[in-house]
């Protein structure tokens, strides 16, 4: 009697039993091609003396590289707080009963997303231009706009306001995710809309927000090297400050992206289990982490190893 499933293929005769796994010889090949590939630009990269690999590890580590760094991750916070709340705001008046208050919103969003971050940094850096004295409709405050906006100070404003364009969206999604019985249901209990929206539909709305969020914060860590033409000194300024002196352009800008890919590593990993947490009122059984399916591989393999091991050797 022989049975056959996906994994393997048993043969049994009296008490003599044969494992023998799947063949998949298409599997191996592919994956022979693309290592191949793979070899051969990986040889290509680190045999070819115009990377400047020596440059590239004296610099890794360099301080003004460290300090863009810390710049960077500022940027990259500052702006999606104030992204975020803002598209938290600009949702629920995308929302709202009011024509007035969801035409305001719907022009702030039109605005934001129509025109391009970089235009939107160099208008903030040279407001000053517009406005030279900034008086905010109080008599007596004159302030000047060359020192209140300052380069780090048009950054924020420029990535901030944008951001939060985006994540009103994000956001308007999310609610509307929420099955609209629940709002009804908390109105007839006189639940103001306020609070309906604040402990009703965003906790279940998060898992719908989650993942694009995480997706625009590491959007936002690499946007932050757009305010590098207006002299902020974060990771690639500060690269373009170095090799400006050395020549030295690709290993500076290597050394650049190599920080850039650890960090979106780190991050895309916290978004992973981030995600986990908001699943779990959700699903079931949630999927296992890379981690748990690395276990499952081996302890999987060692049993099938130990299974065929004690076959072969059972009583003939």
């Amino acid at each position: 009697m022989t049975t056959t499933t996906p994994q393997l293929a048993a043969q049994a005769t009296g008490d003599e039993y044969t494992v023998v796994k799947a063949k998949h010889p298409g599997r191996w090949a592919s994956a022979a091609v693309i290592a191949l590939i793979g070899g051969l630009l990986l040889q290509s990269v680190l045999t070819n003396a115009n990377f400047g690999w020596d440059v590239v590890m004296t610099y890794l580590s360099a301080a003004s590289i460290g300090q863009g760094i810390i710049v960077t991750l500022e940027l990259t916070a500052t702006s999606m707080i104030i992204g975020t709340l803002l598209g938290v705001v600009f949702a629920v008046m995308r929302l709202s009963p009011n024509p007035v208050v969801r035409t305001a919103a719907f022009t702030y969003v039109s605005f934001f997303r129509g025109t391009p971050v970089l235009v939107q940094l160099l208008f903030w850096f040279n407001l000053a231009a517009l406005y030279p004295v900034i008086t905010l409709g109080i008599p007596g405050v004159e302030l000047d706009a060359n020192q209140l906006i300052t380069p780090l100070t048009a950054a924020i404003l420029g990535l901030g306001l944008n951001q939060g364009a985006y994540m009103s969206e994000i956001v308007r999604a999310g609610i509307l995710s929420v099955d609209n019985g629940q709002i009804e249901a908390a109105e007839a209990l006189g639940i103001t809309r306020l609070q309906t929206i604040r402990r009703i539909v965003l906790p279940q709305a998060m898992r719908v927000i989650i993942p694009p969020t995480g997706n625009e914060t590491i959007g936002m860590l690499k946007s932050t090297s757009l305010v590098s033409v207006i002299a902020v000194p974060e990771l690639l300024y500060s690269a373009q400050v170095i090799y400006a002196r050395t020549f030295e352009t690709i290993p500076m800008l290597i050394v650049a992206s190599l920080w850039y890919l650890l960090i979106t590593s780190i991050l895309t990993i916290g978004q992973y289990y981030l995600e986990r947490r908001f699943a779990r009122g959700n699903q079931r059984s949630l999927p296992p982490t890379p981690l748990q399916q690395l276990s499952r591989f081996f302890r999987t393999h060692d049993a099938l190893a130990l299974k065929g091991s004690s076959l072969k050797g059972g009583p003939r």
